[in-house]
């Protein structure tokens, strides 16, 4: 525990010190800020408190926001001490190649978990303070809070993997960023394409959920606007997140951070210094 809590400390210093805190936490902030604010248009229309348009809105803004913070602050962990000659140092000690890396995923889930509490927070408070009868919506904002850290986790792994098999961090970022655009971006445009022209046959119907159960970001979008009261204000998945059952978009979402991190020890150990 020593080797974790010291692996954690000097990576959230190098975080800190390359600013990655002060990033994530104002680009969380501001944006949360701004949805928060844009949401309220919406409330009336819909008939649900403030909050809950505010948590549909934030579902939509952690799906592309929290996984590229992830991802960004990722790519080099394991890249960048290749590059830098540093790893095999660390290497030399006796410590675990699993202890290492659940350092540098504590330090940077720690990071992550603090933006988007600092995010949520300020647009929870904006709610609070002009609509009375928007604490209904305190537990959905909850389940939004740590399930949008698991979704980080989840890319935090993932970020590890690519980094250890890529080795060097020109190539792990321009993966990383690959990735975040096939994963969050190009999937659901592919899938919206593939529905079309299915009109209504077996693709919809059979495969077509277990793909977005089987993509960490849309499975995640579904069991948070499942459990919203506000999922009118979200076009495009609403049905789908009434049609799944919630407990398998739960599977998914508590399942992918442990593949995640699985996947990324399996490569760390791959490295050599």
């Amino acid at each position: 525990m020593n080797a974790l809590f010291a692996a954690a400390g000097t990576e959230f210093r190098i975080a800190l010190r390359n600013r990655w805190v002060t990033v994530a936490v104002a680009m969380m902030a501001l944006f949360a800020l701004v949805l928060s604010a844009a949401g309220s248009a919406a409330t009336g229309a819909l008939g649900a408190d403030r909050l809950s348009v505010t948590v549909a809105s934030l579902t939509s803004l952690a799906v592309y926001l929290v996984p590229l913070i992830a991802l960004l602050m990722s790519f080099d962990a394991i890249a960048g001490e290749v590059e830098r000659g540093t790893l095999p140092l660390v290497l030399t000690y006796p410590v675990a190649r699993a202890t290492l890396l659940a350092g540098k995923f504590a330090a940077h889930l720690g990071i992550l978990a603090l933006a988007v509490a600092v995010g949520y927070g300020i647009a929870a408070g904006a709610a609070l303070v002009t609509d009375p009868g928007a604490a209904r919506g305190l537990p959905a904002l909850w389940r939004l809070l740590w399930s949008s850290v698991a979704l980080g986790a989840t890319f935090l792994g993932i970020g590890y993997a690519i980094s250890a098999l890529a080795r060097r961090p020109g190539a792990a970022a321009g993966a990383v960023i690959g990735l975040w655009l096939g994963v969050i971006v190009l999937f659901d445009l592919g899938l919206l394409a593939a529905v079309v022209a299915d009109g209504g046959g077996a693709f919809t119907t059979v495969v077509f959920p277990w793909l977005l159960l089987g993509n960490p970001a849309d499975a995640f979008r579904l069991f948070n606007l499942a459990a919203s009261g506000a999922t009118a204000a979200a076009a495009g998945v609403g049905g789908a997140a009434q049609a799944i059952p919630p407990a398998l978009a739960l599977a998914s979402v508590l399942g992918w951070p442990v593949l995640g991190f699985g996947l990324a020890l399996a490569a760390f150990r791959k490295v050599t210094p």
